[in-house]
């Protein structure tokens, strides 16, 4: 299966971009860290299985240091996406990695239609979604 590698790195980016910034180049080395959000805790498994390929760390660790430096700079975070794009294209097995790591994006213009008594449609839920007329919910 071919991904697209673009999206793949555009999708990435927020949660990789947070984890550099709550960690540095540490991101990198560093264990799970059990007080870390869920964004930076995704960033940070993205970055280590990137890193796990052996050849490409110099550059990764080069790419993660300049953004680790200044977070704000675009150059910075350009060269990062840019390295993260390499990895990918090089390598067919890590591409499916993080692919299965990221959630699903949001298509903006997709919709669903739900119909018949009862029916329901949600993108995201957290909860409970209950259509029944006599219905008790417990936690």
């Amino acid at each position: 299966m071919t991904f697209d590698v673009a999206q793949l790195v555009e999708q990435g980016w927020p949660f990789v971009g947070a984890a550099v910034g709550a960690y540095g180049t540490a991101v990198l080395t560093r264990t799970a860290d059990e007080g870390a959000t869920a964004t930076v805790s995704l960033g940070q498994r993205v970055l280590q299985r990137l890193w796990r390929r052996e050849e490409s760390r110099p550059y990764l660790r080069r790419a993660v240091q300049g953004v680790a430096d200044d977070p704000e700079d675009t150059e910075a975070q350009a060269g990062l996406r840019a390295e993260i794009r390499r990895l990918l294209r090089e390598d067919d097995e890590l591409a499916r990695d993080l692919a299965e790591l990221l959630p699903t994006p949001v298509r903006p213009n997709e919709s669903y239609v739900a119909s018949g008594q009862g029916a329901v449609t949600a993108r995201v839920n957290h909860g409970v979604i209950s259509t029944g007329g006599d219905v008790t919910v417990e936690r």
